[in-house]
């Protein structure tokens, strides 16, 4: 079974984290010469694949397992600039799973660590058979987590 830390999970003591090195492209940038703000929704998703490859749980397994995850909700705070060939990280971490799949993100300059952008997104469960929304994660994400279901109360 998965260790939990005690407290508040969050990014920096998640045990499930995926992270991926991106160099900034043309057409990541606007006309002020820095990335787009619409951009690093792309460069969350690269992460959160690299961390749902990393539990076996990425789209095409949540779809065989019967669910489609959509993202429900999306913050982004920005502190600096990302610039054109600038290699930054993006780093992904579940945060909560028991009734939705929440994760954190962190983009940061590849050289330095220095923070460029955070964000949050926030998942739910709809059974797509049913096209209902699930209050309980399903089994399956707890199973892929290395955590035990939680009995019915």
């Amino acid at each position: 079974m998965t260790e939990l830390p005690q407290g508040k999970m969050t990014l920096a003591n998640s045990p499930w984290t995926g992270e991926v090195e991106l160099q900034v492209q043309f057409y990541d940038i606007d006309p002020m010469e820095v990335v787009w703000h619409g951009r690093y929704i792309e460069y969350f998703e690269a992460a959160r694949c690299a961390l749902l490859d990393k539990i076996g749980y990425n789209y095409g397994e949540m779809k065989d397992s019967g669910y489609m995850w959509p993202i429900i909700d999306l913050q982004v705070r920005y502190s600096n600039p990302a610039t054109f060939r600038q290699r930054i990280k993006v780093r992904a971490a579940i945060v909560e799973w028991e009734n939705r799949l929440k994760m954190e993100y962190l983009v940061t300059d590849a050289a330095s660590g220095q923070r460029l952008t955070r964000g949050v997104t926030t998942q739910v469960a709809v059974q797509m058979e049913k096209r209902e929304m699930c209050f309980l994660s399903p089994p399956v994400l707890w199973q892929k987590l290395g955590l035990p279901y939680p009995e019915p109360t």
